[in-house]
């Protein structure tokens, strides 16, 4: 990489920091397009989200990322919000637009996208979704967005997977289910993809998953986990148990940081310059 007068800079927001992967997957796309680009991470408080962002702006910043806890609170500050970001209500992306930033969030496109790159369609698919967070909402908005034929949302609080599916149903009609997670037994099927939407399983507390029952993986043929460190979560290891193919979330940052860098360069990335980068990601965690 060399850094000129021309250099545009792009980086990431968020507080912690110091454990991001995205400069890898920038800086080497960056390498690959041949764009004069340089991706740095900035920790900023809470307190100064608003001073980062016009500051950011004010030094010709081209884009940024934002992580947690900022992906709702740089909202009120942004020039102009993409719709799918509007209606999540949470943005990842920042792009220099006239006075200010354009937010987008790519993390539920990029979720798509890495699914789709396995092999996995949820278009006319049962799906069932683990957990009722701010990243479930995201997700089960994604899947009716994308065709599910039903999505089942599973929480030990019925009332947040409820406000979640009532959301959803004024919008799409009856295609989601609230369920306690304890009803999972009441699943009739054995053909679910699911999709574990939860943190539960993230290092350094490997030894956990939503549920435990291996009933339960019996009843899927292909499961998600948003986690991907450790790159084999017990969620993983369950669905494996049970014949059910398993893939980690290391794919969905690598795409959603793809998109970002679609917008800012108005280039697209290739599958194959993706794998390049995917690789690099594997060997920045010491994996193979």
């Amino acid at each position: 990489m060399n850094i000129d007068g021309k250099t545009r800079t792009l980086g990431v927001i968020g507080n912690p920091i110091e454990h991001t992967v995205s400069p890898v997957i920038h800086n080497n796309l960056a390498n690959i397009t041949g764009d004069n680009f340089c991706y740095l991470p900035f920790k900023v408080e809470e307190s100064n989200v608003k001073a980062a962002i016009e500051g950011a702006y004010a030094l010709g910043i081209l884009g940024l990322n934002v992580t947690v806890p900022h992906k709702s609170a740089v909202i009120p500050y942004l020039k102009d919000i993409d719709p799918l970001a509007k209606r999540i209500g949470a943005v990842n992306t920042l792009v220099s637009c006239d006075g200010g930033y354009k937010g987008y969030n790519t993390d539920m496109p990029g979720l798509l996208r890495a699914m789709r790159s396995d092999g996995i369609e949820v278009k006319d698919k049962e799906v069932i979704v683990l957990g009722a967070g701010g990243v479930a909402r995201a997700v089960a908005i994604l899947l009716s967005d994308s065709g599910a034929k039903h999505i089942y949302i599973l929480n030990r609080t019925i009332s947040k997977a409820k406000a979640i599916a009532d959301e959803i149903i004024k919008d799409k009609g009856e295609i989601v289910t609230a369920m306690e997670l304890s009803d999972y037994s009441k699943l009739s099927g054995n053909d679910y993809i699911c999709i574990q939407a939860t943190n539960v399983g993230m290092y350094p507390n490997t030894d956990c998953a939503v549920i435990d029952d291996n009933a339960f993986y019996d009843k899927i043929t292909k499961g998600y986990d948003i986690v991907y460190n450790p790159l084999e979560t017990k969620f993983m290891k369950l669905c494996k148990e049970a014949s059910a193919e398993s893939f980690h979330g290391l794919k969905m940052l690598l795409y959603q940081g793809i998109i970002a860098y679609e917008y800012w360069s108005g280039k697209s990335i290739s599958d194959d310059d993706a794998l390049k980068v995917y690789a690099k990601m594997l060997e920045s965690m010491g994996k193979t």
